[in-house]
């Protein structure tokens, strides 16, 4: 049997009519449509000299072309390069100039600007995913056949690359094959307990892993339906409740929800399942929400790496704070730090994993690879946790550099690189802290070159030319001097203690 994710799919399906995508007009697109839709646009690739291994690098808005488009790498054998919408020209061209795509796709909006930043490494099939020029990937792939003969692939081939940051600021692509996708969906269809009579409230991004992978890879396997919104909007969501039965957010979107005095028990009824990761879920949300719909929400980790890696059960104790056990076929321990020996319970150290959701390595970092990987073949996640008595797992901290904003991985080094660039800042350091909306908010504590006072929003504004928003500091303080260690290292953990407030209502 082809190890390609497409025919896992595809041999799944139970009846070629039934609901795949219900768009917020209305629109239904059936899952024979769908595979008659990606056959087109895996056509289009192929015409477009696109092979097998090639990449296809995407940066455009949520949209059903979007999905098309995966799914048609999947069964061509490309590699998927989703891009989050934010990334400026700048963070583009490195992406591009380090995966080398055959094909860069992005929105008519966005063309323009991005031609010459990708011309200049070299880089000169870019096509609108939409347009009416009919040089789109739309417009190309509506006159092509449908049928299309999935490529006969090995699990272990490649079906995307997702960049993910490391600490010393440069990106790293994690490469994840169709059996890492095939395998983790799988499991989450089966301790999800999802069906084809599910409808998921689809309201995440789709350059990321939880919406693109985590949302959409479950939903086709168990044959059921996706309500396609474009983003998530509390309106929108709470109109589209009674049409569904399942939602996967980020804390955040809990947050807005209660928020609303129109989120009541009746809104929720009719849902059989509310899911919460990327970020954690405070027990303050998680209770507040059991109260005021009586349905406790199931929180899960994972990470861009490994997908998903554990999750509390869908039967039996939906802990606050905790995020349950490993899923079907991984295997997770808590460790040393430093040994990589193993830990009791109860004792905090790194959560490491193995199974057949972890990725292949870094694209192109041999080095990088190396240094996440056991000599037994465990997974450092970098994230630090401990079993409890109950043997749920419960994340206490993570790699003290990475902030996780609104869901989103944010690591400071890459910011403070930008920021010792500017003129007015001799030094610099970049935290997470308390945010009751986004989890955690990028904070810059800076010490002035002298030369001037630091003008706040000046430098957000200096950033905004090279840094996606969401990377974009929402607070900039200065101070004299940064706490350092009798080594000179900066303390960054009084830092955090002195401003923990500084969100907090």
């Amino acid at each position: 049997m082809s190890g390609n994710l497409f025919d896992t799919i595809e041999t799944g399906i139970g009846s070629a009519g039934a609901p795949f995508l219900i768009e917020p007009s209305g629109r239904t697109v059936s899952y024979g449509e769908m595979i008659a839709t990606s056959g087109q646009y895996a056509n289009a690739l192929a015409q477009m000299g696109v092979a097998r291994g090639d990449r296809v690098a995407v940066q455009a808005r949520k949209c059903a072309e979007c999905l098309w488009l995966y799914l048609a790498c999947l069964r061509l054998g490309a590699v998927y390069l989703p891009l989050n919408t934010a990334y400026t020209a700048a963070e583009i061209a490195y992406f591009a100039g380090d995966a080398e795509p055959s094909l860069f796709v992005c929105d008519a909006e966005t063309l323009d600007g991005l031609r010459q930043p990708l011309a200049a490494i070299g880089l000169r099939q870019i096509r609108a995913i939409t347009a009416p020029d009919g040089e789109s990937m739309q417009s190309v792939a509506a006159d092509m056949p449908e049928e299309f003969e999935t490529a006969n692939l090995s699990g272990d081939d490649l079906a995307a690359i997702l960049y993910t940051s490391g600490t010393t600021g440069r990106s790293k692509g994690a490469m994840i094959t169709h059996e890492n996708l095939r395998s983790n969906a799988l499991a989450l269809v089966d301790i999800w307990r999802f069906s084809a009579a599910d409808v998921l409230l689809h309201a995440l991004p789709i350059y990321h892993t939880h919406g693109l992978f985590v949302a959409t890879n479950t939903v086709m396997l168990a044959g059921g339906a996706m309500l396609f919104l474009p983003k998530f909007d509390v309106d929108g969501v709470l109109s589209s409740l009674s049409k569904s039965t399942a939602m996967m957010g980020v804390p955040t979107f809990y947050i807005r929800l209660l928020a609303h005095p129109d989120f009541t028990r009746q809104r929720a009824e009719h849902m059989r399942l509310f899911i919460s990761g990327s970020a954690p879920l405070s027990a303050e949300i998680h209770r507040e929400f059991t109260a005021r719909t009586g349905k406790a929400i199931l929180e899960r980790y994972g990470m861009t790496e490994t997908n998903m890696i554990t999750s509390n059960p869908y039967d039996g104790k939906r802990k606050p704070s905790a995020v349950g056990f490993p899923l079907p076929g991984v295997t997770a321990r808590i460790a040393d730090p430093e040994t990589g020996k193993g830990l009791q319970q109860g004792e905090i150290g790194v959560i490491e994993l193995k199974g057949p959701n972890v990725f292949k390595g870094y694209w192109r970092m041999p080095e990088k690879t190396a240094e996440v990987f056991r000599n037994d073949g465990h997974f450092i996640t970098g994230d630090l946790g401990y079993i409890d008595d109950e043997g749920y797992f419960t994340i206490s901290g993570r790699d003290k550099d990475l902030i996780i904003s609104g869901g989103l991985n944010v690591y400071p080094a890459e910011i403070e690189n930008a920021l010792d660039a500017l003129g007015a800042i001799s030094e610099s350091a970049v935290i997470g802290l308390p945010h009751p909306d986004f989890g955690e908010a990028v904070t810059a504590i800076v010490v002035s070159s002298g030369n001037g006072p630091i003008d706040e929003q000046a430098i957000r504004d200096d950033l905004a030319a090279d840094l996606a928003k969401f990377k974009i500091p929402r607070r900039v303080i200065a101070l004299e001097s940064l706490p350092r260690n009798t080594m000179g290292k900066i303390q960054k953990n009084r830092l955090r203690e002195e401003f923990a407030g500084l969100y907090q209502p």
